[in-house]
């Protein structure tokens, strides 16, 4: 069956988006973008059907924000009134409590379905020309129900196979960040004060896998990664001192020579590892 998707955003997420669409599903797919190259790139490469407008978000069936969280925000406010009731409208962004926060209430008002959605993939490169329809081959999807109806959560569970996602997740607001702080942002931060040292200039011929697997993600969008940061400042602090604790006790193990510690720590991290079966 035929839909109208609209996509809010045609960088990384919302390119690649468009594209699994058109390569992997019958729907019609309409793009949004404030980058007129973009967008004109986008309906010459295929990854779209066509620019995206009002008349177009009157009788989408399902909208995709692909922008910033407050950027998502002021978008839905800015057009709550064109939304049909009968469309849902889900988001991307790699936070959910502030989303959460306020989408719902402005769906309930209007009368249309929000459900919050984080796809869990990426790459180093950022914008459209780094998108690609395969991103998500594989990857989970996080699906925050906020309240939506069964059946429209089993829809984007069904659309999120067709796109290539190898499984979802469903969880709270709450939940969702405390663990992307972990599993997402703390890696960011570390990687970012990774390559602060000194030493990072001069790697070239002392470095492998292990300088590679660190420093990858430290190629970040800094605004982007800013807000994400700053929106869920609790739950990545808490992180952050734990990660911090942990690594000051390896210090000071090294520092005061303390052997039979150090072993214990290391030894520690190894065992949770492989409890992990990873």
């Amino acid at each position: 069956m035929d839909k109208k998707i609209v996509i809010v955003g045609l960088g990384l997420i919302g390119g690649s988006m468009a594209k699994a669409f058109k390569e992997y599903t019958d729907y019609t797919v309409c793009g949004i973008d404030t980058d007129k190259n973009v967008l004109k790139s986008a309906v010459e490469c295929g990854a779209i059907d066509k620019i995206g407008n009002n008349e177009d978000i009157k009788s989408a069936d399902i909208i995709y924000l692909c922008l910033y969280p407050k950027a998502d925000i002021d978008f839905v406010n800015s057009h709550a009134d064109l939304i049909p009731s009968n469309c849902i409208v889900t988001d991307t962004c790699g936070i959910k409590s502030e989303i959460c926060a306020h989408l719902p209430i402005i769906a309930k008002e209007h009368g249309f379905t929000f459900i919050g959605g984080h796809p869990m993939a990426g790459k180093e490169k950022n914008g459209f020309y780094a998108s690609e329809a395969e991103l998500f081959s594989g990857a989970s999807y996080i699906i925050v129900p906020c309240g939506a109806p069964r059946k429209a959560i089993d829809l984007l569970t069904v659309i999120s196979v067709k796109l290539g996602f190898g499984g979802t997740v469903i969880t709270t607001p709450e939940h969702h960040d405390r663990m992307i702080a972990f599993t997402s942002q703390l890696p960011h931060v570390l990687a970012c004060a990774y390559v602060m040292s000194p030493c990072c200039k001069e790697h070239v011929g002392y470095s492998a896998g292990s300088y590679r697997d660190v420093s990858r993600v430290a190629n970040i969008n800094e605004k982007l990664w800013t807000e994400l940061f700053t929106d869920n400042k609790k739950s990545l602090v808490k992180e952050l001192d734990i990660l911090i604790n942990n690594i000051t006790d390896i210090k000071n193990a090294v520092e005061n020579c303390d052997d039979n510690l150090l072993r214990e720590l290391l030894k520690k991290g190894r065992l949770i590892k492989e409890g992990l079966g990873e």
